[in-house]
């Protein structure tokens, strides 16, 4: 059986992919296999020697220590694109929101309750809060991946003029952009020429603070900026600043702060983002698979700090190996394997910058002492058979 650790409440959805038989979740356990996890931070947790993989409900994976994970062998899974339609139709609610000044009006309309004649009296005040229509406007989008590819054809859509930036576009993103959308290469070209921005990149040291006063300097005036990504892609010091002077005329952001709160032109939602059932059910479906996958087949899908590898397999005797990407170490396992008699029937292997991941079918099954001669293979970081 393999014990699966719930850090947040996932959706019952997903968790009905955990076969009965092959499973047993929940919060309480101490000794685990795996874990899932929405946004509970894991930072400070002490995790079993157990541990094999855990599993973002979500994209984002600031609230996990990927390093550490890697280091022990641990591998993080993450949920890229089952909440991006949700996010997509939040920020084209956003786009709203900042042209038309529908919070704000709202919010003076219900300051008038109990005012005589109050129809009139609502109907008197609009002009404060008249706003321009999108169509026609220049959208800049920072990142097209799942989340950006679906918010720029959505704006293509409503007659939006369309600019995109991603040093780093997939292959399939690009297929999947409407032809409509202008590809640029340059990020100031974004800054300069676009009446809204929105940002749809992760946070990492490079990305922090995309949006800054110097950048902000580089933006029309009057510019329009949404950032349901991440709290952090944006200095709030400077977005206040810029709303307080008016070179931004409106910022909508996903992330509280008090300085931005203070803003009469900016609206602050609470993290609404991927908060859809749809969502959080394709989240948990997601990262349910990714976890079975792995503990069952040793399959690795949209790790974070692994390699992405799939070796069919058909039953047998299966060993799972973590290691260091460097030269010798698969060389020393098959001579193990060699000296064991074991016959190497099927074998993967995948790096990704530091470490390595490899699968090897063998004809034979392992036995622990093969096992403990490979685990001390100088770059071993783990070994786990399937059978």
């Amino acid at each position: 059986m393999y014990h699966v650790k719930l850090y947040n409440k996932i959706s019952q959805i997903g968790l009905d992919g955990l076969a009965a038989e092959k499973y047993v979740y929940g919060e309480e356990l101490e000794n685990y296999d795996a874990i899932l996890v929405r946004s509970a931070k894991l930072h400070d947790v002490q995790f079993p020697e157990g541990l094999k993989c855990i599993a973002r409900a979500g994209a984002g994976v600031n609230n996990i220590p990927v390093d550490r994970c890697s280091s022990e062998g641990i591998v993080v899974f993450n949920t890229p694109g089952a909440n991006a339609n949700a996010v997509k139709e939040l920020v084209i609610c956003a786009l709203l929101l900042a042209s038309r000044k529908v919070v704000q009006g709202a919010n003076w309309v219900s300051s008038l309750k109990g005012t005589p004649d109050i129809g009139p009296a609502a109907e008197k005040g609009k002009a404060t809060y008249a706003g321009p229509e999108i169509a026609g406007k220049r959208l800049g989008i920072i990142g097209l991946g799942a989340i950006g590819v679906k918010v720029a054809n959505a704006a293509v859509g409503l007659d939006m003029e369309v600019w995109g930036y991603d040093p780093y576009l997939s292959v399939d993103g690009a297929l999947a952009l409407s032809r409509s959308v202008k590809h640029v290469t340059d990020i100031k070209d974004i800054f300069a020429s676009c009446d809204y921005i929105t940002i749809h990149v992760p946070l990492t040291p490079d990305t922090k603070h995309t949006i800054s006063a110097e950048t902000i300097a580089q933006m029309k005036d009057g510019v329009r900026i949404i950032n349901l990504a991440r709290g952090e892609l944006a200095d709030e010091q400077a977005v206040a600043a810029a709303l307080e002077s008016g070179k931004i005329a409106a910022y909508v952001s996903d992330f509280a702060s008090d300085c931005i709160l203070a803003q009469q032109n900016a609206i602050t939602l609470p993290h609404l983002g991927a908060s859809t059932p749809e969502s959080e059910d394709n989240c948990a479906k997601m990262a349910v698979y990714e976890i079975t996958e792995y503990l069952e087949k040793g399959t690795i899908r949209n790790s974070i700090n692994f390699p992405n590898l799939k070796v069919p397999y058909e039953g047998g005797y299966r060993i799972c190996m973590i290691h260091k990407n460097a030269q010798g170490i698969i060389g020393s396992v098959t001579n193990v394997l060699a000296q064991s008699g074991a016959n190497i029937e099927n074998m993967g292997n995948r790096s990704k910058g530091d470490y390595a991941y490899t699968i090897m079918d063998v004809s034979v099954a392992p036995t622990e002492s093969v096992l403990s001669t490979i685990k001390n293979i100088d770059g071993i970081i783990s070994v786990r058979t399937i059978q």
